[in-house]
């Protein structure tokens, strides 16, 4: 099939034939009601006076929000019926939405009555050349293929204008990329809360598993069952509160995250793995800290904690929080055994480590994380005054 001729077939084509066509009826019956085409009245002026009131009309019918509404959903249906998500369907929410929608109504009215007076024209001219031998048969064909291209072409540009004028503006696309991206990084922020909880309650459950399989004495094994048993329920709990999130529930008691002060059981965990905590972190410190600041100097710690636990368990955990020049300082430090660490991933820096720097960045600060005369080194620095 030559390409010319396959818009011809599309039954897309007609279905905005049609559309085109509503418009002259709307216009056509405004003009029989009020002024009229009486004799002894030139019709150029009936027209003229039938085309302002076609425009005060439709100016008052775009004032509905309802009105955009309809529209949306009758191009969306006709001009466009496998892209329909281009054509908005959502009622005029502003006044530039009603300038919009008027600007559509007088568009599309226009456009509809030039192609309806071209068909019922090129039809008329049809017959004519039908019965007008021996050129007008001959002429007939290529007459015809240019009334359809027509058609095409004023399908086409009614649907451009119905994606420009009912679509939405530059501000809701603005607003939609601005949702988007709100919900990229509450995805992220997700993901790295559900990294750090669940990861550092594995990895202690695992090292108290390991322990209580290799020690025979009894108050051992009970002790691991029991920091076991803590562990899980904080994993849990927190995973409540993940899942909280997720729901959109509106239930801020649930939703609450940890802060800074929880950070002693933490600490408690890891000396219940095995690993000797060494902690110089007041207890007050937190409530002299922006909420944001707390709960996000919580995860930091506790990945520093996990990743001591992964990569040299057993071995001491030194623990540092201050606040220093509206600075709060973070410092994670454990020594390492010669080669590299455990699992080979440390040093280059996995999710755990890379989480960390991502939630520095967000909160305007720089985390660094390394050996430093043998020992792997977490250092962390948030802003306060920025924070909230």
């Amino acid at each position: 099939m030559p390409p010319f001729l396959a818009p011809l077939l599309q039954a897309a084509t007609y279905a905005r034939w049609l559309h085109l066509l509503t418009g002259t009826v709307f216009v056509t019956a405004v003009l029989l009601v009020y002024p009229g085409t009486e004799s002894g009245r030139p019709l150029w002026w009936a027209v003229a006076v039938s085309a302002g009131l076609d425009t005060a009309l439709l100016g008052l019918a775009a004032l509905l929000p309802a009105t955009r509404r309809a529209e949306g959903v009758l191009a969306g249906l006709l001009l466009a019926p496998g892209r329909a998500e281009s054509i908005g369907a959502s009622p005029s929410a502003s006044w530039s939405d009603r300038g919009r929608t008027a600007g559509w109504l007088v568009a599309r009215v226009g456009l509809g009555f030039v192609a309806g007076l071209v068909t019922v024209r090129g039809l008329m001219l049809a017959v004519d050349l039908l019965t007008a031998p021996p050129w007008g048969p001959l002429l007939l064909p290529p007459f015809c293929l240019a009334l359809l291209w027509l058609i095409v072409l004023a399908g086409r540009l009614q649907l451009a204008l119905a994606v420009r004028l009912l679509g939405p503006s530059a501000a809701d696309r603005l607003a939609a990329a601005e949702l988007r991206a709100e919900r990229l990084l509450e995805r992220n922020r997700l993901a790295r809360e559900l990294h750090d909880s669940i990861g550092h309650a594995l990895t202690v459950t695992v090292l108290q598993a390991g322990a209580a399989r290799e020690v025979t004495d009894p108050a051992f094994r009970e002790k691991a069952l029991e920091a076991i048993e803590t562990t899980g329920r904080q994993a849990m709990e927190d995973l409540e509160r993940m899942l909280v999130l997720l729901r959109e529930t509106p239930d801020g008691a649930a939703a609450e995250r940890p802060g800074l002060d929880r950070v002693p059981t933490l600490f408690e965990a890891a000396r219940a793995a095995g690993s000797p905590v060494e902690a110089s972190v007041d207890p007050a410190l937190a409530a002299r800290l922006p909420g944001v600041v707390s709960r996000e100097a919580y995860r930091i710690v506790q990945e520093g904690v996990t990743n001591a636990l992964k990569h040299a368990p057993g071995t001491p955990i030194r623990v540092r929080a201050a606040i220093d020049a509206g600075r709060l300082g973070l410092r994670c430090a454990t020594a390492l055994p010669a080669g590299p660490p455990r699992g080979g991933r440390a040093a280059r820096g996995g999710r755990g480590l890379r989480g960390v720097r991502e939630r520095a960045v967000l909160l305007g600060g720089e985390a660094e994380a390394g050996r430093i005369d043998g020992d792997w080194v977490l250092s962390v620095s948030l802003p306060i005054r920025l924070a909230e």
